[in-house]
């Protein structure tokens, strides 16, 4: 009698975790090589004299660029695992039903969470307009949502230490909460453009909640990340670029002297600079990173970092739309009010 002899398999579920375990084991060396194999490339490779302009640029160069995007790839990985547990639409049904207070620390909170830049969450802002939400609960949401997002967390983390991000975190979460309470205050409904009221919401439909496999997850938390750092990938090269020029050119005394402590003006000059520009926390945080080793006081430097992040000109533009001009200015001056006292908060205690 034959028998036949059935063929090891292994599951998909069991084929996932094992690539997962095999890319973190790789991702744990990975990390742990790249400061040598930076200096080895800049000074022996290259032969540059260490201590030089040049090579100490490359060198912060070097480094840097595979720190980040290991950063990046595995702790959004991480993150987006997570958010896979977060039903989006019952977060908005909830702040929907919540009056102020309540519901600014809950639109706050759901900006920290949602992977969008300031101009990408202008459409949610509209939609919670839409919707009804009180006016200064969508602002909560909207100044939060580009400032404290998971590129910025990690790498604040990975640069700085747990302190500084923890710091950070409270510190954009608490401008969103009181910045939207005082818009709220203000009563400036009257100042959004009239369409945007008149569009009928959509009516609300019970979502059945998704019930993912792991295997499923894990999938998706891989698209995310290679989506996510796909959209931030050139900000990043760009960023560290700048960042290793001021790293290497720039004298430490001009920085001292423009963005120290010791210049009580250079906090909010830090932030009306900022204000034009246009990055994402990718592209800007290794820019920081450079000024802080130059001898820039942490405070200032934030301070402009939260400038370029969460009053960029793009999203000035596309507010405009559906905001008057008077509120806008309203709100690029309450938004850069928070701004400078939370640089000189940092300033003072750190």
């Amino acid at each position: 009698m034959n028998h036949t002899v059935q063929p090891f398999k292994i599951s998909p579920q069991a084929q996932d975790w094992t690539v997962v375990g095999v890319a973190t084991a790789l991702w744990l060396t990975a990390y742990n090589v790249i400061e040598p194999f930076a200096d080895w490339l800049s000074y022996d490779l290259l032969a540059l004299p260490q201590g030089s302009q040049l090579g100490e640029s490359l060198a912060f160069f070097f480094y840097d660029v595979p720190k980040l995007f290991l950063l990046l790839g595995g702790m959004i990985f991480v993150i987006t695992l997570l958010q896979t547990f977060i039903d989006t639409q019952k977060v908005r049904v909830m702040v929907e039903k919540r009056g102020e207070g309540v519901g600014n620390l809950m639109a706050a909170l759901f900006g920290a969470v949602t992977p969008f830049c300031s101009c990408s969450s202008v459409p949610l802002f509209i939609g919670f307009v839409q919707a009804g939400i009180p006016l200064g609960v969508t602002f909560s949401f909207l100044i939060t949502s580009p400032l404290m997002n998971e590129v910025a967390f990690v790498l604040l983390i990975g640069l700085f230490g747990w302190k500084v991000a923890g710091l950070y975190l409270f510190s954009g979460i608490a401008i969103g909460v009181i910045s939207g309470l005082i818009l709220g205050r203000l009563k400036l409904e009257r100042y959004v453009e009239g369409f945007v009221y008149n569009i009928k919401p959509r009516a609300n439909v019970e979502m059945l909640e998704e019930q993912l496999l792991w295997s499923e997850r894990i999938h998706r938390a891989w698209d995310s990340t290679k989506e996510i750092v796909g959209k931030v990938f050139w900000y990043v090269i760009v960023g560290i670029g700048i960042g290793a020029f001021i790293h290497g050119y720039v004298p430490q005394d001009a920085l001292t002297g423009i963005m120290g402590k010791s210049a009580w003006w250079s906090v909010p000059i830090s932030t009306l600079v900022g204000i034009p520009l246009y990055s994402n926390a990718a592209g800007i945080i290794p820019i920081v990173s450079a000024l802080l080793d130059k001898g820039a006081s942490l405070g200032t430097v934030l301070a402009f970092m939260m400038s370029v992040v969460g009053l960029s000109l793009p999203e000035v533009i596309i507010l405009r739309r559906v905001l008057k001009p008077q509120l806008i200015a309203i709100f690029i001056g309450v938004i850069a009010t928070a701004i400078i006292l939370t640089g000189y908060m940092f300033n003072l205690i750190i």
